[in-house]
């Protein structure tokens, strides 16, 4: 069977091979969960590859650490737009639309509109808009993609990103490559920006960076051998992030032990605003490969 609901609210999606995925999603007959139809794992080989914190909330009270949350339509805070870090889509109500079959591909589609959210939200981002998230797998492939459509005549910005928590045996032993000679904001060093000089791009402290016209494929690499491929389309940006030992014990939804076996390496247009015209689309997305 290609998927099917779970007990616990989610959808199950199992590919010939093996690989399997799962998307907690809520829906309007089930309000008082909202999770945002996060992809909380994927495995391939029997073997996890998505990191899922052991103190993740998931009642639905706020998004869950890990997995792949969906970030629309701000990244972090703004000034402008009083929504809650991140926006409104990886804490809301989506709608489940469907599975999606090939030969080679298994795939759920979700939806989200602007009549789902809350009053307070749409008076901090009042558009008309669509959002359709397709989650679809392969015998050693993850593909997330969201269209945002505006169904406003006038044009709206915003910004978005795919917050992937990859899992990793240990931090130190993991190395990011792609991103030599790009620009990227240090949040850790209040916004600086700075030129990547190294070659491969390593954690030994904390990390929040956002790196800019970033090429499409980016790689993971564990113990100098090739982990993850991440080819994205549609989105200019990279962050990069670890909490390293400070920040994680900072965070209730997170465990102090936990900051060695997951990196953050996210794809999305997140520096700059996108702006889509009354009536058009944008498509966004990755292709994540085991490797």
């Amino acid at each position: 069977m290609p998927a099917h609901e779970t007990s616990h609210k989610s959808i199950l999606l199992e590919h010939p091979s093996g690989a399997k995925a799962e998307i907690r999603f809520p829906h309007s007959l089930k309000p008082f969960l909202r999770a945002g139809a996060t992809v909380t794992s994927w495995t391939v080989d029997d073997s996890e590859r998505l990191f899922v914190s052991k103190n993740a909330i998931l009642d639905g009270s706020k998004a869950i650490r890990g997995g792949i949350p969906i970030v629309f339509p701000i990244f972090g805070t703004d000034e402008k737009i009083k929504l809650p870090q991140h926006g409104f889509a990886r804490n809301s109500n989506w709608d489940y639309v469907g599975i999606l079959t090939d030969n080679d591909e298994v795939a759920v589609r979700f939806s989200l509109k602007d009549n789902q959210l809350t009053h307070e939200q749409r008076s901090a981002w009042p558009h008309s808009f669509r959002l359709n998230y397709t989650v679809a797998i392969t015998a050693n492939t993850l593909k997330t993609t969201l269209v945002v459509k505006n169904e406003d005549e006038d044009t709206f910005e915003f910004k978005s990103l795919l917050h992937t928590y990859f899992r990793v045996p240990n931090i130190e032993q993991v190395a990011v490559n792609g991103l030599s000679k790009l620009t990227y904001t240090d949040k850790v060093q209040n916004g600086a920006k700075v030129v990547e000089q190294n070659q491969k791009v390593t954690v030994a402290g904390e990390v929040d960076r956002v790196y800019t016209n970033v090429p499409e494929e980016v790689s993971i690499e564990i113990q100098n051998k090739p982990a993850f491929k991440i080819v994205k389309t549609g989105m200019k940006d990279t962050v990069v992030w670890n909490p390293w030992i400070d920040k994680a014990k900072g965070m209730g939804d997170f465990g102090d032990d936990e900051y060695p076996n997951m990196i953050c390496v996210e794809v999305g247009s997140v520096a700059e605003w996108v702006k889509v015209g009354g009536g058009e689309t944008w498509t966004g997305g990755q292709v994540i490969t085991a490797l």
